[in-house]
């Protein structure tokens, strides 16, 4: 009896003492979890910088005629002043305007688009833009690529490619930080069946505006409108293009094709070709620009 007593004692202080060991641990865990504080995974991480800037410092342009103000002031006569880019008119109230305010623009923004320009003439007009280290870059260029005197003759979408990408790498060569954003190439299609009802506007389209679009404007036979779809069709491939390589640039956007989907009606167009933008239409290419170019996400 007395050896079962002892046992007894023996098995409650056994089990005494494991109840205190697993306390301790208890205790001992708890406070190693509170030194350690809390998990990783529970800590915020820091916000990732911005890769697109909404509101850049400086900008150049580059391009052709649109970018100019071509016609928009006088006829065959380039008009900077209202270019949708960079102007300094109040009635377009420009992109550069608009981003960098009225007395900042003229020395903060550069206009290196040139009258006819195609696509191969944009890598010699990137070097000239990249010099200033500007903080965007814009760029309209390509429908000269269509508007050559026959469908036959306009540059073929492999070297439009080719010379997109060449303009891109030039420029990063100079400025890699630059941002960049590409505008859509208008519909010329469009601006054919706007412009064609107006006499003025045919006979100057004889001079040599967009033959391959433009030429023989009463023309609707099977021919004419082959032709012209042709160039339509072009058109949209050259926008494919850009977008293409546009999205490979992690500092580059586009328009979304914006451009190319506004409707140009006859207050948008020169009334002297009844092609290019007037200065309404500049007006409302910096519309686009400056939503596309501020949006918070590309």
């Amino acid at each position: 009896m007395r050896q079962g007593t002892e046992r007894g004692v023996r098995n409650r202080r056994h089990r005494a003492r494991a109840g205190l060991a697993v306390l301790a641990a208890a205790v001992l865990g708890a406070a190693g979890c509170d030194a350690a504080g809390p998990p990783e995974a529970a800590r915020p991480s820091p916000k990732p910088t911005p890769v697109w800037d909404t509101s850049p410092a400086s900008i150049a342009a580059v391009g052709d005629s649109i970018t100019r103000g071509f016609d928009a002031c006088t006829i065959l006569s380039d008009c900077p002043e209202v270019s949708w880019a960079t102007g300094s008119s109040a009635e377009v109230d420009s992109l550069a305007v608009r981003l960098l305010g009225e007395a900042r623009a003229p020395g903060r923004s550069w206009n290196y688009a040139v009258t006819g320009a195609r696509m191969a003439d944009l890598p010699a007009q990137m070097t000239r833009a990249a010099a200033h280290r500007p903080e965007l870059v814009t760029v309209m260029a390509g429908a000269n690529d269509a508007c050559r005197t026959s469908a036959d003759a306009m540059t073929p979408v492999a070297d439009f490619r080719a010379q997109f990408e060449e303009a891109m790498r030039t420029l990063r060569a100079k400025a890699p930080e630059a941002q960049v954003f590409v505008a859509s190439i208008p519909d010329l299609k469009r601006l054919w069946s706007e412009g064609r009802a107006d006499p003025l506007g045919k006979q100057v389209w004889k001079l040599g505006v967009c033959p391959s679009m433009l030429g023989d404007a009463d023309a609707v036979d099977a021919a004419a409108t082959l032709r012209r779809n042709t160039v339509d069709d072009r058109i949209r491939a050259y926008n494919e293009v850009l977008r293409d390589v546009c999205v490979k640039d992690r500092k580059c956007r586009t328009d979304g094709g914006a451009v190319h989907a506004f409707r140009f009606g006859t207050e948008q167009l020169s009334h002297w070709d009844w092609f290019h933008p007037s200065v309404d239409g500049q007006a409302r290419l910096a519309e686009i620009a400056y939503r596309a170019v501020t949006a918070r996400t590309g």
